[in-house]
């Protein structure tokens, strides 16, 4: 819902960035692995109940998982990189709710098994979406110039990292903010059903 704000905000300092990295040298994909790194241990220290830590570490790989692409479009896109920067994503969202249940299973199972149900549930109308659009050869840069087909939705990147840091802020109310967020995914997941359901009648 905020991504497409958002990313008017954020892209320009990145683009500006991704230029000096790319002129020195690094790769997209480099700092996809840095991201992806940063994500997962940040939520390893969630789970060891280190969530200063924790907040730090995935604050620091979403800063590099916006550098990836701005690398990217200046030194040249691939789809492997696209490819790989989704999946890494997908990993690190998966690996904080799994990291609350680690934590704290007796409070916190449950709720992160729902809130992974609904982002199951939410990835998947995502990449359908994506892959039926990309056979149709529709196109958007409604949220900056990505690899595959982004729609919009309640609950997109924006909304995720912000839930995400009010998790590692108050850790005792993960149980209250994923619920909350699992719903407001499935919302979002029925809600890009529909759209499909219109688009690609």
């Amino acid at each position: 819902m905020l991504d497409g704000w958002v990313r008017g905000l954020i892209d320009p300092p990145l683009a500006r960035a991704g230029v000096v990295l790319a002129r020195a040298g690094v790769s997209a994909d480099a700092v996809t692995v840095v991201a992806l790194a940063f994500g997962l241990a940040g939520a390893a220290a969630a789970a060891a109940g280190w969530f200063g830590s924790a907040l730090a570490l995935f604050l620091a790989g979403r800063v590099c998982d916006g550098l990836d692409g701005a690398v990217a479009r200046a030194a040249g896109r691939t789809e492997r990189g696209g490819l790989i920067d989704i999946v890494a994503d997908f990993a690190v969202y998966g690996a904080v709710p799994l990291a609350f249940a680690a934590y704290d299973p007796a409070a916190n199972a449950l709720p992160g098994a729902a809130l992974l149900f609904a982002f199951y549930v939410n990835g998947a109308s995502f990449l359908a979406f994506a892959a039926v659009a990309a056979r149709r050869g529709l196109e958007t840069t409604s949220r900056g110039v990505k690899s595959i087909y982004f729609t919009a939705g309640l609950a997109e990147g924006t909304e995720t990292i912000a839930v995400f840091v009010a998790m590692l802020v108050w850790p005792s109310a993960f149980p209250a903010l994923a619920l909350a967020f699992a719903a407001l995914c499935l919302v979002t997941a029925v809600s890009r059903v529909a759209l499909a359901w219109k688009t690609f009648a």
